[in-house]
């Protein structure tokens, strides 16, 4: 029966903490599904340990989660490049992005519609944050997050030739404007939208128009997963 030293422990348990993880450049995972992206991917993974081996006791210590999960792996941050790096396919940068559990959900959605990098401002949540990591069901491991100038990113898209596109509630319909099949997708902040020197570089303002009109009572915005889902369905049913 394997161990787990009370050193792993106070180790593992310390990932719960932003400072701990950049420290360490590691984060952990949970959960067999999880694991078992982990272990398919390129990440490097340090350890794993399983309920059965080291007993129900200190998989409880070392979990992250309310409800422990049979297997718990500790695994490697890649290494963040120096400049960010794309090529012509479509893209999404997040703007202030704060919610851990918004952050994980879109890196999920990115994955669901062949988006393989996203770009985050350096105030975004972190995305080895754990409710990041869980929330996006294994698609951290598929999906780049690279933390970047996104004004200055923006530019270098605009100069190859692509388009930036920016979600705001003074753009015009999604619905009815010409959109690439490559470019960089923009999204804001949950509350405060895409600041003024990012929104500069947006080439095409979009907004999603409630039904039946933006006069209608009812709610005053979309979160920023669920409006960034409908936003790559409309550029991927082009």
């Amino acid at each position: 029966m394997s161990s787990i030293t009370q050193a792993e422990i106070k180790q593992v348990r310390s990932l719960r903490e932003k400072k701990f993880r950049d420290e360490s450049g590691l984060f952990v995972v949970e959960g067999e599904k999880m694991v078992q992206e982990a272990l398919a991917s390129d990440f490097e993974v340090v350890r794993v340990w399983r309920r059965e081996e080291i007993g129900e006791a200190a998989m409880e210590r070392i979990s992250q989660l309310s409800s422990p999960s049979p297997v718990l792996a500790v695994v490697a941050r890649p290494a963040e490049p120096a400049e960010p790096a794309f090529g012509h396919a479509l893209y999404l940068a997040l703007d202030g992005v704060r919610d851990p559990g918004n952050l994980g959900t879109i890196l999920r959605i990115a994955d669901w519609f062949g988006v393989t990098a996203v770009f985050l401002s350096g105030d975004c949540v972190e995305p080895y944050n754990p409710k990041s990591v869980q929330s996006s069901m294994g698609s951290i491991f598929r999906v780049r997050a690279v933390t970047a100038d996104l004004p200055a990113l923006a530019r270098r898209f605009r100069a190859a030739g692509m388009r930036v596109y920016g979600t705001f509630l003074d753009g015009k319909n999604l619905y009815g404007e010409a959109l690439d099949a490559e470019g960089l997708v923009v999204m804001g902040n949950e509350a405060a939208g895409i600041r003024p020197a990012l929104a500069a570089e947006v080439d095409a303002r979009l907004l999603i128009p409630p039904y039946g009109g933006s006069g209608r009572p009812g709610a005053e915005s979309l979160n920023v997963a669920a409006a960034t889902a409908v936003t790559l369905s409309e550029f991927r049913r082009r």
